[in-house]
């Protein structure tokens, strides 16, 4: 059996190959197209223009679909194995709350473009980036509680390491991108897809796009260390029939009959 057959291990390997998927693709499409320039443009901006923005939303999309379909299992998963720890409990359903709001600011990122909703795309960004660190900081925190009970330090460890390194880039995200949008280098630096080296204000706006995909990259990492954990966990699904047919006429309902609707690891 193969490492990603596994239990659910699947499921946080597709959300990271497919998001570094969603970035590299959009990336190659724009460069090919002379759209951006090639020395690491801000993420969005390789979404902006068709026909690599119709590429870019759509598998952002489906990134955001398996973003919450892992913080899910993650959900389910600490609860299975914390069942009587109530401040565990607690912070295990603020961390899937969490989880599932920047996911939605993934779906805004994707759907509204930094050029033509910039302010509701800057909204996007916050929810996906910002509220995605608070989950990150949750699970770290809830990582640290369950060792060495359930899991190693080392795990504990390795996510605190990629937390870090998510606020960091936050860090210096934020700073450089309020310099560079403060005035000081001109107005509607928004709509500025391509930059000369030697333009005011281009270390601020490199420092900014490397900011932002080392930020993308952490995030992706952290996601990462679910994978082993992934491994020992199976869900399945139950329906239960309220009668044999599907009609109305109360002489169609017989006692519930259950059955499993999904079978294996799902």
């Amino acid at each position: 059996m193969w490492w990603f057959q596994q239990g659910l291990s699947f499921l946080p390997a597709a959300l990271v190959v497919w998001s570094a998927a969603s970035f590299v693709f959009s990336y190659i499409t724009a460069i090919v197209l002379h759209h951006v320039d090639p020395l690491v443009p801000y993420i969005s901006d390789t979404g902006t223009i068709p026909p690599e923005r119709c590429l870019f939303g759509i598998m952002l999309n489906i990134s955001a679909f398996l973003g919450m379909a892992t913080m899910y299992v993650r959900y389910k998963q600490v609860y299975a194995l914390n069942p009587d720890k109530s401040r565990i409990l607690k912070l295990n359903k603020l961390g899937l709350t969490l989880g599932w709001m920047s996911c939605f600011g993934l779906c805004i990122i994707a759907n509204f473009q930094k050029c033509i909703l910039y302010y509701i795309h800057v909204l996007g960004a916050c929810l996906t980036f910002g509220v995605g660190a608070i989950y990150m900081l949750v699970q770290t925190v809830l990582s640290y509680l369950m060792q060495p009970e359930v899991h190693s330090k080392d795990i504990f460890w390795i996510r605190l390491t990629a937390l870090l390194w998510c606020c960091s880039s936050i860090v210096s995200m934020f700073v450089s991108s309020v310099v560079l949008y403060s005035g000081l280098y001109g107005t509607n630096l928004v709509q500025k897809l391509h930059w000369d080296p030697l333009e005011k204000g281009y270390t601020a706006h490199i420092i900014s796009t490397v900011s932002e995909w080392s930020l993308a990259f952490s995030f992706l990492s952290f996601f990462l260390t679910y994978i082993r954990d992934f491994q020992k966990i199976s869900l399945r699904a139950v329906v239960t029939l309220q009668g044999t047919t599907l009609y109305n006429s109360p002489q169609s309902f017989v006692t519930d009959e259950r059955t499993l609707l999904i079978a294996g690891s799902i």
